[in-house]
């Protein structure tokens, strides 16, 4: 079994509704992002997975969240955008992309400070 894995980062604020402290105020952080990818072998160039291909479709979900209040975020209405929920999200569409019968998705940790984050995995 072979994990790799690409990161990137986002900015963007937030605020955590009914939280007893100061993030109930709207704050911003520099989220770093990793997701991971498993599969069992390797394509003809020796790779698990493209890493062009894995960066593709990370940029293409953190496009919608770079810069933005994320209490404002269509796909995330409704929720309180933790670096929990934050990680599901960003699992979801990157698995909605690249998931398939060689390569998956394992698991994506999203940081709001460099001590602090989330992972998520199904």
């Amino acid at each position: 079994m072979f994990e790799v894995f690409v990161e990137s980062h986002f900015s963007a604020a937030h605020r955590l509704l009914d939280y007893p402290g100061n993030c109930a105020h709207c704050h911003g952080h520099n989220w770093t992002v990793r997701v991971f990818f498993q599969t069992e072998g390797l394509n003809e160039l020796g790779m698990a997975l493209d890493f062009r291909a894995a960066k593709t479709s990370l940029q293409k979900v953190l496009s919608t969240l770079d810069h933005k209040d994320l209490n404002q975020v269509p796909e995330l209405a409704g929720l309180n955008p933790s670096c929990e929920i934050i990680s599901r999200h960003i699992y979801r569409a990157v698995a909605a992309d690249i998931n398939g019968p060689a390569v998956k998705v394992a698991r994506v940790t999203v940081c709001e400070t460099p001590t602090a984050g989330a992972t998520y995995f199904e």
